[in-house]
């Protein structure tokens, strides 16, 4: 039987786009609504009764959520994030090291093409690492970090290691160690690099040095 009367919000849309969505598991395209409760008579809203808290709906399942879900970046952006992040890591170790050993260069030029930087050749690295390390020379980090170089890292990694599991975050720091290694053992600024990385990623100091004391022995 059809109810005579009942209460259900009525939605307007503000905002279309993309996001992860929660019930699909993958990027979607979403509204985002703000509503009113209105009370209907055989469907029909007759009247109003108060606003409803705003939520994003997917336009794919037409799942309802929270606009929290629209922090999680979608699978694309955290794609994004990740190359950038690869790709900033590699520029401050080579940087930590200097670009005069050639297996550094070349080491720090293979972690960046497989970032997914497939066209970035040398030249293109040692112009971006210039680039970086002359932006805000007046500021440098606690280890004496370029300026440039040490906001670029905090930008690229502290809003990128919530949304990564541990080993992810491990990963990235080992792929800088191998950097750092690949001219033979770290150099004090190379460790205080790797450290640094390690801070920006929320990782805890006694889980890096035990990262960077285990790298020293995997092979290269």
């Amino acid at each position: 039987m059809t109810r005579l009367w009942g209460v259900r919000p009525r939605w307007r849309t503000d905002v279309l786009g993309d996001f992860f969505c929660p019930g699909c598991g993958g990027d979607r395209n979403y509204r985002r609504q703000h509503g009113r409760r209105w009370l209907r008579l055989l469907g029909t809203p007759v009247l109003p009764l108060g606003p409803v808290i705003g939520s994003v709906q997917c336009t794919s399942c037409h799942g309802r959520y929270g606009v929290e879900s629209l922090e999680q970046p979608t699978c694309v952006r955290l794609g994004g994030m990740l190359r950038d992040a690869q790709y900033t890591i590699a520029l401050a170790l080579l940087a930590a090291g200097g670009t005069a050993h050639r297996a550094a260069r070349e080491a720090a030029c293979t972690a960046v093409r497989e970032a997914g930087f497939e066209d970035c050749g040398e030249a293109q690295v040692l112009a971006a690492l210039a680039a970086l390390s002359g932006l805000g020379s007046e500021l440098y980090d606690a280890h004496g970090m370029a300026g440039g170089l040490a906001v670029e890292l905090h930008a690229v990694l502290e809003p990128l290691a919530p949304h990564l599991a541990h080993q992810g975050r491990e990963r990235l720091l080992l792929q800088g160690a191998a950097i750092a290694l690949a001219d033979g053992r770290y150099l004090p600024h190379e460790r205080d690099a790797l450290a640094a990385v390690g801070r920006c990623l929320d990782l805890p100091q006694s889980r890096v040095g035990a990262l960077l004391e285990a790298a020293t022995r995997a092979p290269y």
